[in-house]
């Protein structure tokens, strides 16, 4: 089954990392198969929270804005035009250092979940307070 998605009627929702994502196609709604497509926006000098995901890969597309790339222990500066490939279980997290919001499409195969995403700040501070 063939499906389509119209960006203005896509509701937009804060995700795990501090985002804010559209979820442009994504099997739970869309009836597609194996991978999501989303638009996410980080704030003017916002930073998404580093994590990781056990199974999905992700690509990220830069489609505006410059910001700071953390992959590993990698970081790197992104402009709009970049893609950034992010294999499973790989610590990642994005900082808008420009003066307009930054956007991204983020593919990810498997398709997102909230389940398969692990805060790694989260985490560290946990063990931290132990």
């Amino acid at each position: 089954m063939a499906s389509a998605t119209s960006y203005k009627k896509i509701t937009p929702y804060v995700t795990k990392d501090g985002s804010t994502i559209r979820e442009l196609m994504h099997p739970d709604v869309h009836g597609n198969v194996n991978q999501s497509l989303a638009e996410a926006v980080v704030p003017i000098r916002g930073k998404t929270i580093l994590h990781t995901h056990g199974k999905s890969e992700e690509i990220y597309h830069f489609t505006e804005g410059i910001g700071v790339m953390t992959l590993g222990k990698e970081q790197f500066d992104v402009i709009a035009g970049d893609t950034v490939s992010i294999p499973p279980g790989i610590p990642h997290s994005i900082t808008n250092t420009g003066n307009v919001p930054l956007r991204v499409l983020c593919c990810c195969s498997p398709a997102y979940s909230h389940g398969d995403t692990r805060l790694v700040e989260e985490r560290a501070r946990r063990e931290r307070q132990k």
